[in-house]
């Protein structure tokens, strides 16, 4: 039989767990994450306030989402692009290549991008010999690996100083002993080329502005800056959710992404762009081209309860502070946004037969939900996606058979009361043991139920 995904995600997540090098890594990353994000929150008034003014924000675009991208692509193409509506990852990567044979193109350079990583773009240009090169340090190093990201902010979370100084040493023969300071040195001496000789940039972006028709992109090096300046077309993958009504909308949400990203108070370069280069600039694109990206998230708008995974901003906040991330790691989920919210959206956009198993993936200890700058209830999102697997029936045959009998029994007293706690616990270690109790000590059941306590308990104060 052939293994399935959830299989997979079991047995890596099996492993990972006990990996030990890697939860020191992991443990070291996100401590320096929460010590910046302790400061980064400290300097709102009041952040409470803030999350839910953002949340309204969120709120009002995607119960409106078709007026505020109409409104974007008008306001966009008046400036001088071009909108390009894209259902699936096929119909964006097959418009993404008739631009490029346009322009007869061999060269391409990136800036960090999770929705190319979702269309898998990288691997598509390497199959019509396209090089491809990514400016973003991390994504840098992962591509050097032939890695996915670990984290969609910090995608080289996953590996030590002394691995990647290693892995620069192979490629480029630094010291196997350079400083942190001296590969990011190498990298930009190796980069720098890149930016002016590729034929077209390619970036993601964090918001769309409807009132403008802007793309702002937030980012820490300046290689979205140079991969959006010196090619002669500039071409912006975007997921439709990322819609904003207006820019004035950003000084709420860019402190809100960077404190929650890496715990700054604005991010280094912050970059709102609203079309090709005008006669008036000295550099930018000569064509700018913004494709509007679906792939699924129509079907997570279809779900009224669930819609409000749309309102993510990609901080990565909920991957930092959940238990199961931390143990686990972000390639064990095989999909291209991990941890809590990834655990959300996936189903919805990848199939729910194929990724429900990622929404029981979780301890529902909040975190995530208390730590979300736009007020996602993540838990109870999942909580809503488990329900929907059982309503589907996409779940196994033994657990529906086990949960039928559980609230077949449950509902009759007299049933429950015939059995002692001796049987209860032979019950419990022999029929759950290898699916609850592998990992974890399992609960003993009192000898007495607690009806029968009850009514021994009156019966004695009286």
């Amino acid at each position: 039989m052939a293994q399935t995904v959830a299989d997979k995600f079991l047995k890596d997540s099996a492993t990972k767990s006990f990996d030990l090098n890697h939860r020191q890594i992991i443990n070291n990353n996100i401590d320096k994450y929460d010590v910046a994000f302790e400061k980064g929150k400290s300097k709102f008034f009041d952040l409470e306030n803030s999350k839910i003014k953002a949340n309204l924000v969120k709120w009002k675009t995607i119960e409106n989402l078709d007026k505020y991208l109409l409104d974007f692509e008008a306001n966009f193409t008046a400036n001088g692009g071009k909108v390009i509506w894209a259902n699936d990852a096929e119909e964006a990567r097959q418009e993404i290549w008739k631009i490029m044979e346009q322009r007869q193109a061999k060269s391409i350079v990136k800036s960090k991008s999770m929705a190319t990583e979702e269309i898998d773009l990288n691997h598509f240009l390497e199959g019509k010999n396209i090089e491809t090169i990514e400016s973003d340090l991390g994504e840098f190093i992962i591509q050097l690996l032939n890695h996915k990201p670990y984290h969609f902010v910090t995608p080289a979370m996953h590996l030590s100083l002394e691995e990647i100084a290693k892995l620069f040493h192979e490629k480029f023969d630094t010291p196997l002993e350079a400083t942190a300071e001296e590969l990011t040195m190498k990298a930009r001496e190796i980069l720098r080329d890149k930016y002016t000789s590729a034929d077209i940039g390619i970036t993601g972006a964090n918001f769309l502005l409807a009132d403008t028709g802007s793309i702002a992109i937030t980012e820490n090096e300046g290689n979205a800056r140079l991969t959006t300046t010196f090619p002669k077309v500039h071409i912006a993958v975007v997921g439709i959710e990322k819609v904003l009504p207006s820019q004035n909308d950003l000084d709420l949400f860019w402190p809100l992404l960077a404190s929650h990203g890496t715990g700054q108070n604005l991010t280094v370069y912050n970059t709102i762009l609203s079309g090709p280069r005008k006669n008036t600039e000295y550099d930018g694109p000569e064509e700018m081209y913004v494709i509007l990206l679906d792939n699924g998230r129509t079907k997570v708008l279809e779900q009224k309860d669930q819609r409000q995974g749309l309102y993510c901003i990609r901080c990565g906040a909920c991957l930092n502070v959940c238990p199961i991330y931390q143990n686990i790691g972000g390639h064990t989920y095989e999909t291209t946004y991990q941890g809590p919210i990834g655990s959300l959206i996936s189903p919805h956009l990848n199939g729910m037969k194929e990724f429900k198993h990622l929404s029981y993936a979780s301890s529902l200890c909040g975190k995530c939900t208390e730590v979300c700058p736009v007020g996602i209830d993540i838990q109870k999102m999942l909580l809503l996606n488990r329900r929907d697997a059982v309503q589907q029936d996409i779940v196994s045959g033994v657990e529906k058979k086990g949960w039928g009998l559980f609230t077949w029994a449950i509902q009759k007293r007299k049933v429950i009361d015939f059995f002692g706690g001796k049987t209860k616990n032979f019950f419990v270690r022999n029929f759950f043991k290898k699916a609850w109790g592998s990992q974890r000590e399992l609960p003993k059941i009192a000898d007495k139920s607690f009806a029968q306590q009850w009514k021994e308990k009156q019966k004695n104060d009286k």
